[in-house]
């Protein structure tokens, strides 16, 4: 089987070299500048001392069936990357951050099974395009219970720590409800999570907005306890930020309207007052425009 690898950046470029790794044939499915720098240099990955390089198949525009395609662009990309699917896949794993995506790629790949994931615990990012930097090894992924077994096997292969567990809403919702005040708030404060958490000020707006994010979470069917997503943005590394804060510093687009305007959204639709998430979005969207001019 062949995995196809839609938008090898910092997660999809660490499962590409996992999968080969373990002997799976994968192609990247990219824009041209950079399908054009993986076939010259590869992908590498550098894990603390260790570097390892892979010279993965790639192409502009999949045009042969796949059994099995990871969606792994950022949402900003979404829509641009899905014109380079032009032939049917059997599943997709989509790996973006949010709620709003899974529809659209329903909508695009109609054909597709289409399965709920996320990346639960991953620390990766692109030093520069084809290089990507993973400081703590271990990745773990939580799909949807409706996953077939052999998806999840060959996931697992990557060396990835694969949890089947729950509905797809569930899935979801169980990053959602404290990426979404997390992402805005690094974004706002430019600051890592554990110097967030020590502040009173932000420990509060952030407790806040979880048990906000948590109610609309639960008039969406989920329960999910505030509680709970607290002690896992406690258990986070002090100097964790977010991917989100990164972009918005680079002046690069980001996922802040498909995080936390998604929760908003959310909440909106389901008639659920969000004061202390709104205002992080609003804060963010400010800082934002400040930081791109």
């Amino acid at each position: 089987m062949t995995v196809g690898v839609l938008g090898p950046g910092a997660v999809g470029g660490v499962l590409t070299v996992g999968l080969l790794g373990a002997g799976v044939d994968v192609v990247c499915i990219a824009r041209p500048d950079t399908a054009n720098l993986i076939r010259s240099e590869g992908l590498t990955l550098r894990q603390g001392p260790n570097v390892e390089t892979v010279r993965p198949a790639v192409t502009t525009e999949l045009e042969e069936p796949l059994e099995l395609l990871l969606v792994t662009v950022k949402a900003p990309s979404l829509e641009e990357a899905l014109d380079r699917i032009q032939v049917p896949v059997t599943t997709v794993l989509p790996l973006l951050n949010g709620i709003e995506h899974m529809q659209t790629i329903r909508e695009r790949l109609s054909s597709a099974c289409v399965v709920g994931a996320s990346v639960g615990r991953i620390e990766a990012f692109l030093e520069r395009p084809g290089l990507i930097i993973q400081p703590t090894p271990s990745v773990v992924m939580t799909v949807a219970t409706d996953a077939s077994s052999e998806t999840v096997e060959l996931v697992r292969r990557s060396g990835t720590e694969v949890r089947v567990n729950g509905s797809e809403a569930e899935v979801l919702w169980e990053k959602l409800a404290r990426q979404a005040p997390v992402a805005a708030a690094t974004a706002i404060a430019q600051r890592p999570i554990g110097e967030l958490r020590s502040d009173p000020e932000w420990r509060r707006r952030l407790q806040q907005a979880i048990a906000e994010t948590c109610r609309v979470a639960a008039g969406d069917g989920v329960t999910l306890s505030p509680e709970a997503e607290w002690e896992i943005i406690e258990a986070m590394p002090p100097l964790l930020t977010s991917s989100t804060a990164r972009d918005i510093a680079a002046g690069q687009p980001s996922e802040l309207d498909a995080i936390t305007g998604a929760a908003v959204r959310a909440g909106r639709r389901l008639g659920l007052s969000t004061p202390a998430l709104d205002a992080l979005l609003t804060e963010a969207e400010e800082t934002c425009r400040a930081l791109s001019r």
